[in-house]
């Protein structure tokens, strides 16, 4: 009987206890809920993106919070990303004083063109009990377009107006020799170059003429994309497809401001975009527009039908860039006949891929027979490529054969030597 006594002692004991640390708990969570809810808008806040996104590059995401609560608060971002970024556990925390404000930051790095739709900022905000959580809501819905990459453009436009190309591996050249672009026939004076005097006008003036020449300038260019589906293979993340409309942008940048005219094509069965080159101030955002616009096919190119339409549309001699990519040998010698034909009427360079995925396999050491043969196999396929290259050459054909990361300044390398050497 002692025994029971003792046992619905301690039992009732343990229970007021436990009633005592309810309750307790319980008016704690309703302070805690007084503090949080007694504020309409505790929180202001609001989500800063750019108005367009940089493709694949990080852009950055600014979100100002400020505390109106009259205590230190603990504060939880989770951001609902667009679907493209496939992020499902963003968070961000914070501690904020009494009225302070802080600038929450981070950056996102899309690998496609088109449409980020975000969902809500989420903030979630904890008094010093931390017992009860408050949700915000803001922006609600937000779009941003992801556009060729512009911070890739506007970091070549600045180094080579600053001259600081050979930074980042471009060349610095030297114009050498005479162009062709006839200018006026003027009097010979000293120092004149006497290859240049116009013998016919000094006999018919009793007096020394000479030709005047001046650089040549608007040179038609053009970027030509095939966008059939040997563009889609993918290199860290990004398309060669997309590598390629990243370098045309910095590159017609450069080339319209040395004075030339950008122009753009695209084509694979047909030609689904066509820009003509042109120089006007607003002509880069047309490019950029049609840039933005493009996307791969899932059949492949007619170099038949793009030699037809080059032969149709473009009239002048221009400098053709062809972005496409082949893989062997035989896929080059399909379309041979077509680009001989084009080379003969304008200067052609042909640009394709190295497949970069391939370096450590072909520079590691090789320990088993299967090794061996998977590291015979990568170097075959990049030998193969060299020799496409030697190809392209015999025919007078340039060629550029770049790893994906490298295409701009391997694009912008090519357009200064063929500027340095009066081809264009």
């Amino acid at each position: 009987m002692v025994v029971l006594f003792l046992v619905s002692y301690w039992v009732q004991g343990l229970f007021f206890v436990v009633s005592i640390l309810v309750i307790g708990l319980v008016i704690i969570a309703i302070v805690d809920a007084w503090f949080l809810f007694r504020v309409k808008d505790g929180i202001l806040a609001s989500r800063n993106t750019p108005e367009k996104f940089s493709n694949s590059d990080a852009n950055e995401i600014v979100i100002p919070v400020r505390n109106r609560y009259n205590f230190k608060i603990e504060i939880n971002l989770i951001d609902e990303l667009p679907i493209q970024f496939q992020i499902r556990d963003f968070k961000k925390q914070s501690y904020l004083e009494v009225n302070e404000e802080r600038v929450l930051k981070y950056a996102v790095t899309p690998f496609e063109r088109g449409e980020y739709h975000f969902g809500a900022a989420n903030i979630f905000v904890a008094s010093p009990f931390k017992i009860m959580r408050r949700r915000y809501v803001f922006e609600q819905g937000a779009m941003v377009k992801s556009y060729p990459s512009y911070i890739q453009m506007r970091k070549y436009e600045f180094l080579a107006m600053s001259n600081r190309l050979t930074e980042f591996g471009l060349k610095k050249i030297r114009r050498i020799g005479h162009t062709l672009e006839f200018e006026q026939i003027k009097e010979y004076v000293l120092g004149d170059d006497v290859r240049t005097i116009n013998w016919k006008t000094t006999a018919k003036h009793n007096q020394l003429m000479v030709n005047q020449y001046q650089d040549e300038k608007s040179q038609p260019i053009y970027s030509i994309i095939d966008v059939s589906r040997t563009m889609k293979m993918p290199f860290n993340g990004l398309k060669l497809l997309d590598y390629a409309i990243n370098a045309t942008l910095a590159f017609s940048n450069i080339a319209l401001r040395k004075n030339d005219k950008a122009g753009l094509m695209a084509f694979s069965k047909e030609i689904s975009t066509m820009v003509p080159a042109s120089n006007k101030k607003t002509h880069l955002n047309t490019l950029n527009e049609a840039l933005y616009n493009i996307n791969t096919d899932f059949i492949d190119a007619d170099f038949g039908f793009l030699y037809t339409q080059i032969k149709r549309q473009i009239k002048q001699r221009s400098l053709l860039l062809v972005y496409t990519n082949f893989e062997h040998k035989s896929g080059l010698k399909r379309q041979l006949p077509y680009l001989k034909s084009v080379a003969r009427s304008h200067l052609l360079v042909v640009i394709f891929f190295e497949n970069s995925e391939l370096d450590d396999l072909i520079h590691s050491n090789a320990e088993d027979v299967q090794a061996i043969y998977n590291k015979t196999i990568a170097e075959k396929f990049a030998f193969e490529k060299r020799l496409i290259v030697k190809e392209l050459e015999s025919f007078g054909i340039h060629s550029i054969l770049t790893k994906p990361e490298a295409l701009t300044l391997n694009v912008i390398n090519k357009y200064l030597e063929f500027k340095s050497r009066g081809l264009i």
